[in-house]
């Protein structure tokens, strides 16, 4: 599950400061929706603060204690009320229903067994309300970029940032492909130039290539809808970045 990159979670935001599209998109599916929402892998709430800050009534689920801490912190901050829950999307069981669910950034990604995508599939299926939709976004996995990570560490230029306690962070990055796993194997490096490699996090992210994804969301018990390519709504195609899947109860 990766937890030791997702234990800074301060860090992270900085990292990866949110906004953009995807927060647009999941707002807009949030009022077209409308009623109880639902994010499991909510991280520090870069999506479900926004939608609970629209009226929405908001429960986030997280695996990591860190990032719900921090979820609190800002959900304060904006003055949103916001339930927070620790807690594994593979089996939850909340009590209630929910008429949009939605898991984001590849948060689903984390669970490498077809076994538990099914059981995740499966948990948000029972927590569905009638005519309720379940949406998530994973990448489109490049045969070409999975074959180029040969665990050589780079520097990512684009993730680096600027963190008020310790100054200009770099961000490198070393990577292999399981291939039969399906899963990229990486370690992060953060580092500045008077504290190299003061973090130092495994991350690991399966790939769920277009012909297994909707055999595993019917094994949950889903049926998948719509399937975009990009934020935009373009239809999904090999040279699209997202698989953007629109999912109902079957």
């Amino acid at each position: 599950m990766s937890e030791a990159f997702y234990s800074h979670a301060r860090l992270y935001d900085l990292m990866f400061p949110g906004g953009g599209p995807a927060v647009d998109f999941y707002r807009a599916e949030a009022n077209r929706q409308g009623g109880r929402v639902l994010e499991l892998g909510c991280g520090t709430g870069h999506k479900l603060i926004p939608i609970a800050s629209d009226g929405h009534r908001c429960v986030g689920l997280d695996f990591s204690s860190e990032m719900l801490a921090e979820a609190q912190r800002k959900a304060n901050e904006r003055g949103a009320a916001v339930e927070w829950v620790q807690g594994d999307m593979r089996a939850f069981d909340l009590g209630r229903t929910f008429d949009f669910v939605f898991i984001t950034a590849n948060s689903l990604l984390h669970l490498h067994e077809a076994e538990d995508l099914v059981s995740c599939f499966r948990s948000v299926r029972r927590h569905l309300a009638p005519g309720a939709r379940f949406v998530f976004d994973v990448f489109n996995p490049s045969v070409r970029l999975l074959a180029e990570a040969d665990g050589v560490r780079r520097t990512r230029q684009s993730l680096s940032f600027m963190d008020p306690d310790r100054g200009n962070v770099s961000v490198d990055v070393a990577e292999i492909y399981d291939a039969p796993a399906q899963v990229t194997r990486g370690t992060w490096y953060l580092s500045t130039d008077s504290e190299p490699d003061f973090v130092v996090a495994p991350l690991e992210i399966r790939s769920v290539f277009p012909q297994e994804l909707p055999l595993l969301v019917s094994l949950g018990g889903l049926r998948l809808v719509e399937r975009f390519g990009d934020w935009s709504g373009r239809p999904f195609a090999v040279d699209t970045p997202l698989q953007l899947c629109i999912c109902e109860s079957a």
